[in-house]
């Protein structure tokens, strides 16, 4: 779509019924006025990263955005407000994230959104599942996603 912008959304939880969550985000947004079309990555499960807990429900949202970072944010925030998230502590248990990893090629630091998402190509979590939707996508000012994998191959995920 030449007036659409690809993103990627992260999503996750660990409290409740996850998967069901994921499924009525991937309806949201395959409804939503804004995207143009959606592509859900395959579905893992992984381990707490600087927390305790259950497992994670893990997976990556492609979406062909009409609107702007901004707009993508608040879509994100409302929804998880909807399926009942409540924000505590950092990194503490939920059962729905639904984090904005990429708005195209943009980049921005502000106090409501950082893009890319800061800690994406330090989490196995969120590469592998991306990289499953694009193997050639690359975070600005990171060069290839591939390339961090590697890195993170340490962390435990499983594919669902």
């Amino acid at each position: 779509m030449s007036n659409s912008t690809l993103c990627y959304l992260g999503l996750g939880g660990n409290l409740g019924h996850p998967l069901a969550l994921f499924d009525e985000v991937v309806q949201h947004f395959a409804a939503h006025p804004l995207a143009a079309g959606t592509r859900e990555s395959p579905r893992y499960r992984s381990a707490p990263v600087d927390a305790t807990g259950p497992d994670y429900v893990n997976s990556v949202l492609e979406i062909q955005w009409l609107g702007n970072a901004e707009s993508l944010l608040q879509a994100c925030l409302a929804l998880e407000n909807t399926l009942g998230r409540v924000r505590t502590t950092r990194n503490a248990p939920r059962p729905i994230d639904v984090d904005v990893l990429l708005v195209g090629n943009e980049t921005r630091d502000t106090e409501q959104l950082t893009v890319p998402h800061p800690r994406m190509h330090l989490r196995r979590f969120v590469l592998e599942p991306l990289l499953a939707l694009n193997p050639a996508v690359e975070i600005p000012g990171l060069g290839l996603a591939s390339v961090h994998l590697p890195a993170t191959l340490n962390q435990e995920v499983n594919l669902i």
